[in-house]
């Protein structure tokens, strides 16, 4: 490449780098050098938010550990007839908009959804409720998890299980004792970027859910509502920051478990 190209594409670079760095540290020092976090998160709808927020998400993150171990492992190992539909639709609610999310939700489980009336026979209510937030928040995190959860399962030598098996381990043993640990960072990445995605869930939310203080109202939440009220622009501004420092947290970590994850498996298949 001629220098003159080298220094198109780094001014180019460089006004990327810019364009995505500029607003996210005008936002914390606004929030920092303006006052607004330290005294906005003494703010009793700020605390609220962020209290429920860390109990659904940390509620969505065992959801999805329950739910998506099993379906990764399965979708990484088997090829069955229609596997390329469940691949398909584990991965839609990544590319489908939150509000639709949210609406698919609700008529799923609303009073006048498919499970809806079943549900209200059995006096479960389920829309704008703390369980339609965990329900909304697994929808959109968990194949997040997924993704990355096949990703570790496929790159485990099969040799190594065989050989647990050879010295007689079952098989709840071998996948515990041997993939799992093998596809660690893979999973403990997959599971820290489905806890931000949680974390940070506003669209099928406020759709499923509402925006109910106290109850439904999370974070993402409390950030869109406190920028309408006439005086709660420094509320917002705090709230917004506190996700800020989170998701810049969680990128660190998944970089530094990735990071783990790739010298591991050298030292594993040696």
């Amino acid at each position: 490449m001629s220098p003159t190209g080298r220094a198109t594409f780094g001014l180019l670079a460089a006004v990327g780098a810019l364009l995505f760095g500029i607003p996210v540290l005008v936002l914390l020092a606004r929030a920092i050098l303006g006052g607004a976090l330290g005294a906005s998160l003494m703010s009793r709808v700020v605390l609220d938010a962020l209290a429920l927020s860390v109990l659904t998400s940390a509620a969505a993150l065992l959801a999805t550990v329950v739910l998506g171990t099993p379906l990764a492992y399965l979708l990484a190992r088997r090829r069955f007839r229609g596997s390329w539909l469940v691949d398909t639709l584990v991965d839609l609610p990544i590319v489908l908009p939150p509000s639709v999310a949210g609406l698919a939700l609700l008529l799923t489980f609303g009073s006048r959804g498919a499970f809806g009336p079943g549900l209200a026979v059995l006096g479960v209510q389920v829309p704008f409720t703390v369980w339609a937030v965990v329900i909304a928040q697994t929808f959109v995190s968990a194949p997040l998890f997924i993704r990355s959860a096949r990703a570790g399962f496929q790159q485990v030598d099969r040799d190594l299980e065989d050989a647990a098996r050879v010295d007689g381990a079952h098989e709840a043993a071998v996948f515990r004792s041997v993939t799992v640990p093998l596809a660690g960072g893979a999973l403990a990445a997959g599971l820290v970027l489905a806890w931000a995605r949680a974390l940070g869930e506003f669209g099928a939310t406020i759709m499923f859910a509402g925006n109910i203080p106290g109850r439904t109202q999370t974070l993402p939440v409390a950030v869109y509502s406190e920028f309408q009220a006439i005086d709660g622009l420094d509320r917002s501004i705090a709230a917004a920051a506190v996700l800020v420092l989170a998701a810049f947290g969680v990128l660190v970590v998944v970089r530094w478990l990735h990071w783990r994850a790739l010298l591991a498996l050298p030292m594993a298949r040696g």
